[in-house]
């Protein structure tokens, strides 16, 4: 089939017209043509308008041509060598968390498309695609940070020309704002006390722990007794965590932190260290066979019956997180300290998610 190129009023647009095509009003496209590196490039619009934008951006220093990648292809080689982008590296426990929600939600979308024809539109109708089919907040998360590492490095490799994530906000669920108000709740010091009560007398020990250092739970399993000191400056040294199996360093310097304990509950692990201690590096909180505590178990076994027992079904591990903010803010404490407690990179975040907490005061 013979195709001709018509020039246009504008040098390096063309109309290409098909065989048996006239010209004057018809349906045949444009085609922009320009060189980079020695080599001619050509690329094809619907529209004279679509094909002069382009020119422009080409003109304006964009002459890199859009990859022809597929994008099931990229994410597998990407998937394999990806190091991070900061000092700090990758985790393999994060490979897994960044390949999971990328196979589930994107590839079976975008297994056939080339990496580069990834929009922000299409990255907007995925999540809320997921949104309409029930999928969490956190779920859509998840997948927006895989998306964001692997199309940022795909920018560096000179794939796409820009990030398609960056910028697409997730979509809000009806009930977004009820699940963040749980999210921060906190044990007022009556419903601890309940909590604790209920518990079998092994096991109040961790959860007073937790409530009183405000450790995440990764922190609290993956917590030695290296990291323990019970003289007279008692305190916990958190420098990493315990997540699935795998102990990792923390995410971020902020987290590298030196927590106080008060005499009560250096007196408490004191006691607990003359029962259990195997060596240094043996977990403050371990199995009857020695191994750190597994949270899903942990949850299973303790948590879940014991708040429904009592009548507290929203208590999460991160809830004792929240109450000792709580704790923290009712005995003085600024936010910047709490911040500082906690492990938060920015006070101004703690600021956000403790403020109903704060007294009224501040």
């Amino acid at each position: 089939m013979s195709q001709t190129m018509e020039r246009t009023s504008i040098p390096g647009i063309f109309r290409r017209h098909g065989a048996g095509c006239n010209g004057g009003r018809c349906s045949c496209p444009y085609v922009v043509v320009w060189r980079h590196r020695g080599r001619q490039f050509k690329q094809t619009f619907r529209t004279f308008a679509e094909a002069r934008e382009a020119k422009g951006n080409r003109d304006a220093g964009e002459r890199r041509p859009a990859a022809r990648i597929g994008f099931a292809d990229y994410f597998d080689d990407w998937i394999e060598s990806y190091a991070g982008r900061t000092a700090r590296g990758f985790s393999e426990t994060t490979r897994r968390e960044y390949r999971r929600p990328i196979e589930r939600y994107a590839l079976p979308r975008w297994a056939t498309w080339r990496i580069a024809d990834v929009e922000p539109s299409d990255v907007r109708e995925l999540f809320g695609d997921m949104r309409r089919r029930g999928a969490t907040t956190a779920a859509i998360k998840k997948l927006k940070a895989a998306l964001s590492a692997m199309f940022a490095t795909a920018v560096e490799d000179g794939q796409v020309r820009s990030n398609p994530v960056q910028g697409v906000r997730v979509p809000l669920a009806a009930d977004d704002k009820h699940e963040n108000e749980r999210e921060v709740r906190a044990l007022t010091r009556a419903e601890l006390a309940i909590f604790l009560a209920a518990l079998p007398e092994e096991w109040r020990l961790f959860y007073e722990f937790l409530a009183h250092t405000g450790l995440r739970i990764s922190e609290t399993v993956g917590l030695t007794w290296a990291n323990v000191e019970l003289g007279e400056r008692a305190r916990v040294r958190v420098r990493e965590q315990l997540y699935e199996g795998e102990r990792k360093r923390l995410k971020s310097g902020n987290g590298r932190r030196d927590v106080p304990l008060a005499g009560g509950m250096a007196e408490r692990l004191l006691a607990h260290r003359r029962d259990t201690y195997a060596g240094p590096e043996s977990p403050v909180f371990a199995s009857r066979s020695g191994t750190p505590f597994n949270p899903s178990n942990v949850w299973r076994q303790t948590l879940k019956p014991t708040r429904d027992a009592v009548g507290l079904p929203w208590v999460t591990f991160h809830s004792f997180r929240h109450t000792c903010a709580s704790l923290l803010f009712e005995a003085g404490r600024n936010v910047k300290q709490v911040s500082e407690w906690l492990g938060h990179a920015d006070p101004a975040f703690t600021l956000r998610v403790y403020s109903h907490l704060m007294p009224a005061s501040e």
